[in-house]
């Protein structure tokens, strides 16, 4: 099949197939060059998709961390209202023993003063 591409050439002057031979020699250097391109291109766009997925899968691990972090910070706040009320017992509950307390020293004071007087 080869010759019938090259019977076209017969006939030529030896600068007319220079000419010939180097322009198909271009032809054949642009057509490597644009399949280096291509591979080159398809290469980049490849890259571009990976970092795009990158950069989602990273959009969305930021999103379910913030979503966390509201719900720690809910917790905490959970949590230290349960603390504010526990103290809050705790110094009523304080308050309750001492006042007791002192009923029962004020007692005892009492008992004391009439084994005292029944002695007498």
């Amino acid at each position: 099949m080869s010759w019938a591409v090259e019977e076209w050439k017969e006939g030529l002057s030896p600068r007319v197939l220079q000419k010939i031979h180097e322009l198909e020699s271009q032809v054949d250097k642009l057509k490597k060059e644009r399949q280096q391109r291509q591979f080159q291109l398809e290469s980049l766009e490849a890259a571009l998709h990976k970092q795009k997925q990158k950069v989602e899968n990273e959009k969305n691990e930021a999103a379910t961390l913030k979503r966390e972090n509201q719900s720690l910070m809910e917790v905490c706040d959970s949590l230290e209202k349960a603390k504010q009320k526990i103290l809050h017992d705790l110094q009523v509950k304080e308050s309750q023993v001492n006042i007791q307390s002192g009923q029962l020293n004020s007692s005892k004071k009492d008992v004391e003063r009439l084994e005292q007087e029944l002695k007498r």
